[in-house]
């Protein structure tokens, strides 16, 4: 299931944007244990380099983090597909997801474009406003709120699948508590000096499974508003 996008002339890219340099990083995404051909088709098709200031466009298909200002960052690729494949995983088919901390938008785009029903919360004004701009550029449905994400988003839950875009150093009740009986939660869990990519499988009966996918580094979690 696949959302449609109305890609502008400036999407499909030239040169260092072009497709083939996208099929390229969907070989290295192959080469480093990605399988969902679904996840691999929405990383293809969502123009990432409109997600980076037009100075790093060139770099945008690169397979790594890229800095989007406010001490921000775009997530490397391979971490936004894993994290993405990890919602799918075990014959899981998630409908309605939260994700926590919208940044530029590439990771809520991407789980449009795989037909889920998107709501992503931001701390940052600025930077939610810049994603608005993207989604409704892209013709994608996103449902976006400016708030604290450590809140999550109770009145809209619960949801099949949680993305935490953000590092914790534990992971934080008030979003386990908006996980669906059945869902799957992700996110990173750690301080400075190491984090984990951690999913989180709620049974039937609430009780929770732990399963630690891979090392990773995110920006922290933070509480608060900023416009």
């Amino acid at each position: 299931m696949t959302a449609r996008m109305r890609l502008q002339p400036e999407a499909i890219g030239m040169g260092m944007t072009s497709q083939r340099v996208r099929d390229r990083l969907i070989e290295r995404l192959r080469e480093q244990g990605i399988r969902d051909e679904r996840v691999l088709n929405a990383i293809r098709t969502v123009p990432r380099h409109l997600f980076v200031d037009e100075a790093l466009a060139a770099r945008a298909y690169e397979d790594n983090a890229l800095p989007i200002g406010h001490g921000q960052t775009i997530s490397q690729p391979w971490v936004v597909a894993r994290m993405t494949e990890a919602l799918f995983e075990d014959g899981a088919q998630p409908k309605k997801v939260l994700e926590v901390g919208t940044g530029s938008g590439y990771q809520a785009a991407i789980l449009a474009a795989l037909g889920l029903e998107v709501h992503t919360v931001e701390r940052i004004g600025d930077l939610l406003r810049t994603a608005r701009k993207r989604f409704r550029n892209l013709g994608l449905n996103v449902r976006s709120k400016h708030d604290d994400g450590r809140i999550g988003w109770p009145e809209n839950g619960p949801f099949d699948a949680i993305v935490v875009t953000a590092a914790a150093p534990a992971l934080v009740d008030a979003l386990t508590e908006q996980l669906a009986p059945g869902g799957t939660l992700v996110a990173p869990v750690g301080g400075s000096g190491g984090q984990s990519l951690v999913k989180l499988r709620k049974d039937a009966d609430g009780a929770i499974e732990r399963i630690e996918l891979a090392s990773v580094v995110f920006v922290p979690l933070l509480s608060g508003m900023v416009d």
